[in-house]
């Protein structure tokens, strides 16, 4: 019993240290498609150091996250048109930027 508690307190004590190391991405997909692109809401760039060992772009869609090649053009034009509309988070190493907001247009019907 003593060794099991001591485990579980290590554990919360590890997860507590490195928040991160379990929201990294471990596999990352080499296309995209257009349609995916159009509905992201925010993203994230994962850094191939610290916690994460994997060079990532993290595309989050109705609390979905996609994990894609930094290296795939379609993705590097979008990130470059859209850099001032899509709100970013760098949580995978170097400093953290506060979030920008999205106005979203009422439609009127």
């Amino acid at each position: 019993v003593p060794f099991i508690s001591m485990f579980l307190t290590l554990l919360l004590l590890f997860l507590a240290l490195f928040p991160g190391v379990f929201s990294c991405c471990t596999k990352i997909s080499d296309e995209i498609p257009k349609g995916i692109l159009r509905r992201v809401e925010r993203f994230e760039m994962q850094r191939a150091d610290g916690l994460c060992h994997l060079e990532a772009v993290i595309l989050y869609i109705e609390r979905r996250k996609f994990c894609v090649s930094p290296r795939i053009s379609k993705v590097k034009k979008w990130m470059k048109r859209n850099k001032q509309k899509i709100p970013r988070r760098k949580h995978h190493g170097g400093k953290q930027r506060g979030m920008k907001t999205i106005k979203k247009k009422k439609k009127i019907n």
